[in-house]
């Protein structure tokens, strides 16, 4: 994927718990069926980048973080339900 990707998002999850892992299977299954080669993702663990997940506001995981196109958008859960991804990408 390229560093100009029209979609970055930033997805933070909490180490191997269920609902982390639920969230990248579902995150990466959305983006390649919707934003096939339009996309990156970062993946932050938020047990290895306390401070990070801390400055950036983080308080709950899964949450996923529309950072490009801005304005930034947030999205808390598991992405099981499509259509809170669908609307952040409109």
């Amino acid at each position: 994927m390229s560093k100009t990707a029209p979609f970055r998002f930033r997805l933070y999850v909490a180490g191997d718990a269920a609902n982390s892992l639920q969230a990248i299977t579902n995150l990466r299954a959305l983006c390649r069926e919707h934003l096939a080669e339009r996309h990156e993702i970062e993946i932050i663990d938020v047990f290895r980048e306390p401070k990070r997940a801390m400055a950036e506001g983080v308080l709950l995981t899964p949450m996923l973080v529309r950072v490009c196109p801005e304005p930034p958008l947030k999205i808390i859960g598991d992405l099981s339900e499509s259509r809170p991804f669908m609307q952040i990408l409109e």
